[in-house]
């Protein structure tokens, strides 16, 4: 199997750090985003939607995060525990609730921050406006609130005491801004005691090798500043940010 991936981005991680923590083996094929590989010749002929992650399982390609991991646990069943994407009919509902939920909601919302906060400076010449910048993050703060009301309760984790395939999709969006230096956990208590849980369900060495490069976010602009691809990639931020 053959992952393809750039930890810059969030449903990258997720696949990568669902695979190392249940001992699929996989091939690691890096598409460095900051210069544009994914509209190279060569990955179109792989996908068609120029995006990562893709997953090539010998002549078997797919792309979308969610429809990858499913894959996975489905392929692995009988090696990867039941908990991750339940058998059980209602806890694989609300596995599915929360990642049909996530993806216009905690997603978005916290990529946007990201992005205001990484990037608008780099594309569009100036500072964020603070009115752009605060509605982003009140959009954000909505989710988070959401995933703490509604998803997350008082269950240690999403679908109640074992990790799933919701919890992991929900950090990994939730360290896209703390990348950028914003401490989205200050204040929520509940999500701190959570995001401990699922540091230590998939492995604290593991989940820092997965996030290591979105630490280091700040390098990422400057090196796309220098790259031959940063006018082609211009219109497609500056149609984010307007």
């Amino acid at each position: 199997m053959e992952l393809y991936l750039d930890l810059h981005s969030q449903p990258c991680r997720s696949v990568f750090l669902f695979a190392k923590a249940v001992g699929i083996p996989f091939e690691f094929k890096h598409v460095d985003l900051s210069t544009g590989q994914q509209y190279s010749e060569e990955f179109g002929k792989l996908s068609i939607l120029r995006k990562v992650p893709v997953m090539k399982d010998g002549s078997f390609v797919l792309t979308e995060s969610i429809a990858i991991l499913k894959y996975m646990v489905q392929k692995h069943s009988s090696s990867v525990a039941d908990h991750w994407f339940p058998a059980n009919l209602q806890q694989r509902a609300r596995v599915n609730e929360y990642l049909s939920w996530q993806h216009m909601n905690l997603r978005a919302h916290g990529s946007k921050v990201f992005l205001l906060r990484a990037f608008f400076p780099l594309i569009m010449g100036s500072e964020v406006p603070k009115e752009k910048m605060d509605a982003a993050v009140e959009d954000l703060n909505q989710s988070l609130k959401m995933l703490e009301e509604k998803f997350l309760q008082n269950k240690p984790f999403i679908i109640g005491d074992k990790i799933s395939l919701a919890d992991l999709v929900a950090i990994v969006e939730i360290m896209q801004p703390v990348g950028t230096g914003m401490d989205v956990f200050a204040g929520r208590p509940k999500l701190i005691a959570w995001r401990d849980r699922v540091k230590k369900a998939i492995g604290e060495k593991l989940f820092d090798e997965g996030h290591e490069v979105i630490m280091k976010v700040s390098s990422m602009p400057q090196k796309l500043q220098n790259s031959s691809e940063l006018e082609m990639l211009k219109p497609k931020f500056r149609k984010l940010f307007n």
